[in-house]
């Protein structure tokens, strides 16, 4: 899926986890611990596990990659666990000790995105402040409009899945949209299964940073293209700070620019060629 149409799939599968977590924690009953800290972190660590692991599962289920799903949905779901039960506690901390009233419960909710965003960042294909600045401004936006529709709504339950659902809405799109909006380099599918499939690389660009395997096997690759005429580990990009080398490792070849390389940095609208399948790599100044 294209980086615009991200945006819209994290943010329906964050309000799908934030309406799952209402329900477990509507199931279980709001108030089946004595001290309201407690209660609110049971509660806010099953909210954030719902969310966490849904927005985690997003970026493989869109590039068809089980092993990468698994993996970004487990880490992404325990960090959430996490910060579900750090974010709302605090929240009601501030808004009644504190005296910081809806603010307070804003500010737990702003350091429950961050925490998703950083679970997203580790496990994604773009910088971890990136995922952290938007799960910040996603759960800053979420918690004012969870708050306002607990405010606004008569029926006090109604408001509070009216509002998770806004949270993980907003919590989702907006770690998708900070990572799009400030993306540098990425693959772009133009043929194949994955047809219209972007891969974002910024993670990989530094100097000395981690490699990426393009190939056709999920536990070999980190981008993975399903055509049989790829080998299980096709080709090598490596980032060197500003640009990215691109090397083969098949017997097939791989090409760029309908010229068969063996080893390449990589330009603006290159058009590369494995097995069947045909990527542009993009890179923005």
């Amino acid at each position: 899926m294209n980086r615009r149409m991200r945006s819209y799939y994290y943010a329906v599968l964050g309000a799908i986890g934030g309406l799952v977590g209402w329900q477990i924690s509507n199931l279980l009953g709001l108030s089946f611990a004595s001290n309201i800290y407690l209660g609110e972190a049971i509660v806010g660590a099953l909210v954030g596990l719902s969310i966490g692991l849904l927005i985690g599962l997003t970026e493989g289920m869109l590039t068809r990659n089980p092993v990468q799903a698994t993996k970004s949905g487990l880490f992404s779901g325990l960090l959430g666990l996490v910060a579900g039960a750090i974010g709302l506690p605090l929240s009601e901390w501030l808004f009644q000790s504190v005296g910081a009233g809806v603010f307070g419960r804003v500010l737990g909710w702003s350091l429950f995105g961050l925490l998703i965003g950083l679970a997203e960042g580790l496990v994604g294909r773009s910088q971890v402040w990136k995922g952290m600045l938007g799960g910040l401004l996603g759960g800053a936006v979420g918690g004012a409009l969870l708050e306002a529709s607990r405010r606004w709504l008569q029926d006090p339950l109604l408001g509070k899945v009216v509002g998770l659902v806004l949270l993980g809405a907003s919590v989702g799109a907006f770690i998708s949209l900070i990572v799009v909006l400030l993306s540098r380099a990425w693959l772009e599918v133009r043929s194949g299964k994955l047809k219209g499939t972007e891969f974002i690389l910024d993670k990989f660009m530094r100097a000395k940073g981690p490699a990426v395997a393009i190939g056709s096997s999920p536990l070999k690759s980190e981008i993975v293209l399903p055509d049989p005429d790829i080998a299980p580990q096709h080709a090598m990009l490596t980032g060197d700070g500003a640009h990215f080398m691109l090397k083969d490792l098949s017997l097939s070849g791989t090409f760029v620019n309908n010229r068969r390389i063996e080893r390449i940095q990589l330009a603006n609208n290159n058009v590369i060629r494995m097995g069947n399948s045909e990527m542009v790599y993009h890179e923005k100044r």
